[in-house]
Formats: C-alpha cells, sequence, structure tokens
C-alpha cells in the first residue's frame, strides 16, 4: 500500500511543496460529488471490463503452513518482488484463549516466481495490518491490535481480566531492515488505551504508513467509526520524533475521516486516503494536509495504491454490501482508474458476488443467492492492493484469507 508515495514524492520532487501554495487541484470533481453522503446517488461502477486473469496459489508458503488473513501488501524496492504480512494462518497471533502469541513468523517476502525469500516478525505483532517499502527497501508494518488482557465479548462488565501476557505488543509501527532486523519502533508497546489519557505519538489501530523523500513518516489511524477509535493522521521525523497530528472522526470535507484505512500518492505529490467508512478517497495536499478533491467513484475503499509512472489508481473495495449493507449497490472488487482526472475503466470483481442480489425487506438490506445458500458476509476479497513493475497486481484478502495475483489477459 505505501510504496506507491514514496516512489510518487520521489518522482514529483518539490511538488509537495508547491501545492502547499495551492493552484493543483484534482481533475475529478465533476465526477465526485462534494457533499456529505454524496455516495448514496453516486452511479456505481460495476459494468466495467476486467482487463486480468486471476492467477491462485501463485505464492508458495513453507511446507506445512497455510495463509491467514492478510491486508498488507506492497512491492520490494526491486519492482518484482512481494511483500506481505499475514496473520498467523487464522485472523491474528494472538491467541487470547491460551493468552500466548503464536510462534509462526508474519513477515514475508516472495519473489516473481511465487518462492519465498525470507520471512521474520515472530512475536512481534497480534494484528498485523499494513505494509510500505520506502525507497531504501525497508520494511514498515502496523499493527492494528494489541494482547493487553481484554474481557470476552459477552463477559459481564465486572468479569476478571484474563493475567497480563509475558510481553505487552501491538498498536505500533514497526521498520525493519530486508533482512528483518528492527531498525525503529513508533508508539508504545499496548498503544494507547481506551479511557486512559492518549499519547498523541503512540496510537490506537494504525492502518497504513507511508514515508516522505526526507524520511518523515505518516501513519494513517482509525479502525472504527465511533469512540474509542479515532480518524487522524500522524506525522514523524525520520528519526522517530512526533511532530504534529491532523484530523478527526466525522464526515466533513475538511478534516474529518472515518476508517482512514489507506494512503497513496500520485506523480503530482497530492496524498490520497482511502477514507474507507465515508466511502470515499479525500486527496490532500501532503504539507498542509488540505482536502484538494473528494473523490466517490472509486466506491468504499480499504486499500489504495497508484503507479507513480502512469498515475493509474488501484482500489480495493473488500465491503461493500457485507460489511457494510447501504453501500450495497456497489460490487466489491478493485477498480482500476486514473489519479489524474478520476476515470474508473477496469474492475476486477470479487467471485462471491456471482448469483448475489439484494432487496429491502423492512427498511432493512438483506442479500440472497441464487441457489439458496448463505450470502456471504464480512471483508471479502482484496483489502490490501500493491502493482509491480511490469502491471501486475496482487491483492491481499482478509476473509478468504489469500494472496491473489492478477495478470493482464
Amino acid at each position: 500500500m505505501g510504496r506507491a508515495l514514496r516512489a510518487g514524492l520521489m518522482a514529483a520532487g518539490a511538488a509537495a511543496i508547491i501545492l502547499a501554495g495551492g493552484g493543483l487541484l484534482a481533475q475529478g470533481g465533476a465526477q465526485a460529488p462534494a457533499a456529505q453522503g454524496a455516495w448514496m446517488s453516486a452511479t456505481p461502477a460495476n459494468d466495467l471490463p476486467n482487463p486480468y486473469n486471476t492467477i491462485e496459489d501463485w505464492a508458495k508458503m513453507p511446507e506445512g503452513r497455510t495463509w491467514g488473513s492478510t491486508s498488507a501488501v506492497d512491492i520490494d524496492k526491486d519492482g518484482r518482488s512481494v511483500w506481505v504480512a499475514e496473520r498467523c494462518q487464522v485472523n491474528s497471533c494472538w491467541d487470547r484463549a491460551k493468552n500466548e502469541m503464536s510462534p509462526l513468523n508474519t513477515v514475508f517476502k516472495f519473489d516473481a516466481n511465487g518462492k519465498m525469500v525470507t520471512s521474520f516478525g515472530q512475536g512481534m505483532f497480534v494484528f498485523p495490518h499494513g505494509i510500505h517499502v520506502d525507497r531504501d527497501g525497508n520494511v514498515w508494518v502496523t499493527d492494528g491490535q494489541s494482547n493487553l488482557p481484554a474481557r470476552a465479548p459477552g463477559a459481564a462488565a465486572d468479569s476478571p481480566l484474563p493475567p497480563m501476557p509475558a510481553k505487552v505488543v501491538g498498536h505500533q509501527v514497526i521498520k525493519f531492515s530486508p533482512e528483518g532486523k528492527v531498525l525503529l519502533t513508533l508508539g508504545k508497546a499496548g498503544g494507547n488505551v481506551p479511557g486512559q489519557p492518549a499519547d498523541p505519538a503512540s496510537f490506537y489501530q494504525p492502518n497504513d504508513v507511508i514515508t516522505y523523500p526526507n524520511g518523515d513518516i505518516l501513519v494513517a489511524e482509525g479502525h472504527g467509526n465511533a469512540p474509542p477509535s479515532t480518524a487522524r493522521l500522524i506525522r514523524f521525523d525520520r528519526t522517530g520524533k512526533f511532530l504534529r497530528e491532523y484530523g478527526k472522526m466525522g464526515s466533513g470535507l475538511e478534516g474529518e475521516f472515518m476508517q482512514p484505512h489507506g494512503l497513496a500518492v500520485d506523480s503530482k505529490g497530492r496524498l490520497f486516503v482511502a477514507d474507507r467508512s465515508n466511502n470515499r478517497i479525500q486527496i490532500l495536499d501532503p504539507e498542509t494536509y488540505k482536502t484538494l478533491d473528494t473523490w466517490y467513484q472509486f466506491s468504499r475503499l480499504s486499500g489504495i495504491f497508484i503507479d507513480p509512472r502512469t498515475d493509474t489508481l488501484y482500489g480495493a473495495d473488500s465491503e461493500s454490501g457485507s460489511v457494510s449493507p447501504p453501500h450495497y449497490q456497489w460490487k466489491r472488487g478493485i477498480r482500476v482508474g486514473s489519479a489524474r482526472d478520476g476515470k474508473v475503466t477496469g474492475f476486477i470483481p470479487d467471485p462471491s458476488h456471482n448469483g448475489l442480489t439484494y432487496e429491502m425487506v423492512d427498511g432493512k438490506v438483506v442479500a440472497k443467492m441464487a441457489d439458496g445458500g448463505k450470502p456471504p458476509g464480512g471483508t471479502l476479497a482484496a483489502e490490501g492492493v500493491a502493482v509491480d513493475s511490469q502491471g501486475v497486481v496482487y491483492g491481499a484478502e482478509v476473509g478468504p484469507r489469500k494472496l491473489q495475483r492478477y495478470v493482464r489477459k
């Protein structure tokens, strides 16, 4: 997810500074109704050609190892190898029933043929969520949960908490060398605890991370639509010193987000935020974070990637209709278009949409399968997306627990 900002800002050079003075705006405004709730009247971009063939089981995990949920995928500095962070064969590396961490590695590098090159990260992440490869080839991973004691769902509010783990981890951002050496850690272990004073330099549910050409670091935080979740961008210098934070939870067009889930940049240096629960992309000045434009035509994006050579935008919608029933008219999948003018030109559909229809019953959205089977639910299709130097698309899937490869027909 994050490689696009690294490459794009390098190509843009001083464009980010120019943008701070204004004058350069995104060109998709005519297609993007700039009003709260405008996605409800925007025309769904579903019936578009799919220019790709799907390649199943491309990446080969170690013998005896199966894929867990993954939303984290990015491209190595070589342009072809692929980095992925996954959740220990399930959807969390913390076993709350046993009060212990998984013994499995979580971060993997695969070469262009799908052969695993290296892996690391055992015991360091509960819920690896976002990944970014910087211009030097270092690998940054965000952890969106922690292993601090928590009561089981449905337990009484006064029931005893589980014991403290031997080592607290989670709600952090970790920078690795390509060999797996820890180079920098952002945020305190366990993160900001709901109900306690929050440290602005620590996190609660960090989603994605990117780096600027000068080494500054930007983290997008907030994985829920109500407190204790937050919705902000947090900037650090290259040494990890906190510089500033920006944004709050809401649906306004200036300075408000609802699950800022992914980050990317175009060749002009404009910062694109996948503002997931607002069903939009917010295009920001990368220095002032002023809103330059708001786009709805790429749907409900969990992941976003921009090819810095062509400004092709790839947006992964993994929740329309399933996690977000009101957005059912938009099909899940990866939409392909232009970061220059906002036009959507292609669509890789989620196969779980086959035979799926929706209807309103007593004011509620009800999903139905043509064969009478149970409709799919949860996060489906790609949540994270990345594209290599040859135009091959990779989708990281949470619900299906896959890394899909898409090659042009």
